[in-house]
């Protein structure tokens, strides 16, 4: 039995994020390769974050390409999205589409708002099972070996076109800036996820979203739908195939090469703790604009 209970490293670890703009050559082809398996527009900070360090990445993304390939990880991820989104409502979201309209948002916009949301609401949920199966890996548990595992036919991406427009730092005004520091300081972390920098991109609605869900963050509520989240991740992942033959001594070993001893356990321990927080919160997210 794992025990791996849902806690923040501490100290929290440095991460050190290779951004995709700044992939090149055999980095830039595994971060396509892999928005292409996930059928996702972007590369999560944490797979970012895992890339700083070479041999871990390769180990790791190897063995795991053709389990996000199959079926049983899409429905996976589609099973733990459900759950989540059923219980979102429990967290009472604040309506906020009569609120903009008000504002002066219009449909369209408002649509493109949910588009943003339903294609984070996608993709959240493959990273979480990735960032999930990487800390079993470094604790020593992986799901037993499958030769033989149905591939998932087609897409099972969201249908949606919008632009992925991120609202970084350096082009935040004084007020976006100030609510990110709120966001780190609310959630605890050392960096502002991609989520809520595409959400930004909107600085008038994002506002209004984050003021309405600060409230919530931390509450007994909210920590026990993340904490649920957090472990039912885990048992999806203990009760998946393994067809890339992913083995726990292969990653710890490679994680040794390259870095010092614990410190990629850290960073694994980081996104595990913040990944069914963030599903929980773009939940909110969209049940505000149902």
């Amino acid at each position: 039995m794992i025990d791996l209970p849902r806690r923040l490293p501490d100290p929290l670890p440095e991460i050190h994020p290779l951004p995709e703009h700044a992939a090149t050559g055999a980095r830039a082809a595994q971060y396509e390769d892999m928005k292409r398996v996930l059928q996702v527009p972007w590369m999560g900070v944490v797979t970012m974050a895992y890339s700083h360090y070479p041999n871990f990445f390769e180990e790791l993304w190897t063995p795991l390409r053709p389990l996000c390939l199959s079926r049983p990880f899409v429905a996976a991820t589609q099973e733990l999205r459900a759950f989540v989104e059923s219980r979102a409502a429990e967290l009472a979201p604040p309506p906020l589409v009569e609120r903009l309209g008000r504002a002066g948002y219009g449909a369209r916009e408002i649509d493109d708002i949910r588009a943003t949301l339903e294609v984070f609401s996608h993709g959240n949920f493959l990273y979480l099972l990735i960032a999930t199966m990487t800390r079993l890996l470094l604790a020593g548990a992986a799901p037993a070996p499958a030769d033989e595992t149905a591939p998932f036919e087609g897409r099972h991406a969201p249908e949606v076109a919008v632009p992925f427009v991120l609202m970084e730092r350096h082009h935040a005004d004084a007020a976006t800036a100030r609510r990110y520091d709120d966001i780190m300081a609310t959630l605890g972390l050392p960096f502002v996820n991609t989520d809520y920098r595409a959400l930004a991109r909107w600085p008038s609605y994002f506002a209004l979203a984050w003021a309405d869900l600060k409230p919530s963050v931390g509450t007994a509520r909210h920590t026990a739908l993340a904490d649920e989240t957090y472990r039912r991740a885990i048992d999806l992942v203990l009760a998946l195939p393994n067809p890339g033959g992913a083995a726990s001594e292969r990653v710890i070993e490679a994680a040794r090469r390259d870095a010092p001893p614990g410190e990629i356990e850290r960073v694994a321990a980081l996104f595990h703790f913040l990944l069914p927080g963030l599903v929980v919160n773009v939940a909110f997210f969209r049940a505000q604009l149902a």
